[in-house]
């Protein structure tokens, strides 16, 4: 981030617009639900399946989760369907806990989006999709799971795709500008996609390389062909 007010003595502020992120349909849901009554809890808590660390894999969290169905619904034991698209984590909680308040008593429920992930692909390190287990994450914080940036990525072109109701968004994003932060698409959302193009400059010496080897080959043909005759 690149700006000659920026300060080594004193910290410049910048006001962050912190999404709010309403659950949509195919995102999947943690419910765990505590409480004195554990025989009757229990059935609402799906075990996961976990690796030698005692860690579940994203997949097996997927496969033990509530998943909202098209009509932006899960469906709970006892309890049957509740509509939660549209809502915040909090809010899903809040939801649930009422309902569940008419079968158990003193029962706390804790809900979770599991689902979060973000892909990063293009001049970055390690690309690939990389699950995240916050409810919030920045775009810094994204490129940082994918190793950051190479050496031939352009800071001033990042590209990110959103997912929304009404289809896809994309803007461009430029990591130079301080003002980023500002930005509403400064920390990322479910399903984003980050595209990290590479320079123009190293673009163009990538393909006189290529114009330069087939020259080459193409003289070192002629050549030979001269030397045959």
């Amino acid at each position: 981030m690149q700006n000659p007010n920026l300060k080594t003595s004193t910290p410049t502020p910048f006001n962050n617009n912190i999404p709010e992120y309403k659950l949509q349909v195919n995102d999947v849901l943690s419910v765990k639900v505590l409480s004195a009554e554990a025989e009757l809890s229990e059935i609402y808590n799906i075990i996961s399946p976990t690796n030698g660390f005692g860690v579940a894999e994203p997949g097996s969290l997927y496969l033990s989760g509530y998943s909202i169905d098209n009509e932006g619904n899960i469906n709970l034991p006892n309890v049957g369907k509740l509509k939660v698209s549209g809502l915040t984590t909090t809010q899903a909680q809040q939801l649930i806990q009422r309902n569940l308040n008419q079968y158990l008593t003193g029962a706390t429920v804790v809900v979770k989006l599991i689902s979060f992930k973000v892909s990063i692909l293009g001049e970055v390190e390690k690309p690939g999709y990389y699950y995240v287990y916050n409810e919030q994450a920045s775009l810094l914080e994204g490129l940082a799971l994918a190793g950051d940036l190479k050496y031939s990525a352009s800071r001033h072109n990042i590209k990110l795709i959103r997912q929304t109701q009404n289809g896809s968004e994309i803007v461009l994003l430029d990591l130079t500008d301080p003002a980023l932060v500002q930005s509403p698409y400064y920390y990322l959302l479910p399903n984003d996609v980050l595209y990290v193009e590479p320079r123009q400059t190293f673009v163009k010496r990538e393909n006189l390389v290529v114009v330069t080897t087939i020259l080459s080959v193409i003289s070192t043909a002629a050549l030979f062909l001269n030397f045959v005759k």
